[in-house]
């Protein structure tokens, strides 16, 4: 019976066998859940910029201390993130296979106590910022305006995916400054084609809900570009890619930068040509593969700094 009843508190779209499911306090479960710690895939496209611009900025290796400083920051407002938007999107997420039986619509959380375990989240992420120099402090704290906003998004604009794009690859800025203590055109390039990756990937990612978003009238980019999704990806990996590689130009990065981001290219070129918009299984899959490709322009950055 008690097996039975976890998985009907499962959410859909987590891995099967997930830590939080088999080892997680029962107690605690729901708050995992609420900030998606059995989905480690936001919190590694959140973390993977970060890490991006670190190495791009660093001489050499990148810093151990701010690798860890960044991943413990990206965990903590990963789920801060995904607690404001369920917070803001209880009654859509309760219309919405996928999604119902996230802890907020199941009841499994109350709304007063996701605003608590949303403050705590909050005070993680400040406790990390403030290790960081007073440019990337105040950068950091610029970027809660867009996380503010993007929950809001999909109710007004079929381009959600933008806002979210430019929130969660402020990463890509961060990185440099916490090195530089200011900005530059290969930060600002690195985080623009960023943004263009994510507009792509969370494409794929909304196709599984667009049947529901639909009937419900949530806007995405899946729903916007339909059946020509494939042509529009072409688009945005490709900026990304040329995006990448003058980012890396600008910075100075050696010979085997290129080669390496050549084998990222073309993990986004086989989800490209592998993608089936009305697969949800398929769109899921290749969704989660976009950590492979940010593992391997993370590799490609430092390959290019000390090789």
């Amino acid at each position: 019976m008690e097996e039975k009843a976890q998985d009907r508190s499962r959410v859909a779209d987590a891995p099967p066998e997930n830590w939080v499911d088999r080892h997680a306090p029962a107690a605690l479960r729901p708050y995992a859940r609420l900030a998606r710690l059995d989905r480690p895939i936001g919190w590694w496209l959140l973390l993977l910029p970060c890490w991006w611009s670190l190495a791009l900025a660093s001489e050499g290796w990148p810093s151990l201390l701010l690798l860890f400083l960044f991943l413990v920051g990206a965990i903590a407002m990963r789920g801060a993130g995904c607690t404001w938007n369920d917070i803001v999107d209880r009654d859509i997420d309760a219309a919405v296979a996928r999604t119902r039986l996230r802890p907020i619509p199941s009841g499994a959380v109350s709304v007063r106590q996701a605003w608590a375990f949303l403050l705590a989240q909050c005070l993680v992420g400040l406790c990390v910022l403030l290790f960081f120099n007073n440019f990337a402090i105040l950068l950091g704290f610029s970027s809660l305006i867009l996380v503010a906003i993007y929950p809001f998004m999909k109710r007004i604009t079929y381009w959600p995916q933008f806002v979210l794009g430019l929130a969660f690859n402020w990463g890509a800025l961060m990185g440099w400054a916490a090195v530089k203590g200011e900005l530059s055109l290969a930060p600002v390039l690195l985080y623009l084609g960023a943004v263009a990756w994510t507009v792509g990937y969370d494409t794929i990612y909304a196709h599984q809900d667009k049947e529901d978003d639909a009937l419900i009238g949530v806007k995405s980019t899946a729903l916007r570009f339909g059946a020509s999704t494939k042509k529009w990806l072409w688009g945005f990996y490709g900026i990304m890619v040329a995006a990448l590689v003058a980012s890396g130009a600008v910075a100075g990065l050696g010979f085997f930068f290129y080669p390496v981001v050549a084998l990222a290219a073309a993990l986004l070129v086989l989800q490209i040509v592998t993608l089936d918009i009305d697969d949800p299984a398929r769109c899921l899959r290749l969704f989660r593969s976009n950590r492979d490709f940010g593992l391997i322009v993370f590799i490609a950055i430092v390959a290019g700094q000390v090789a």
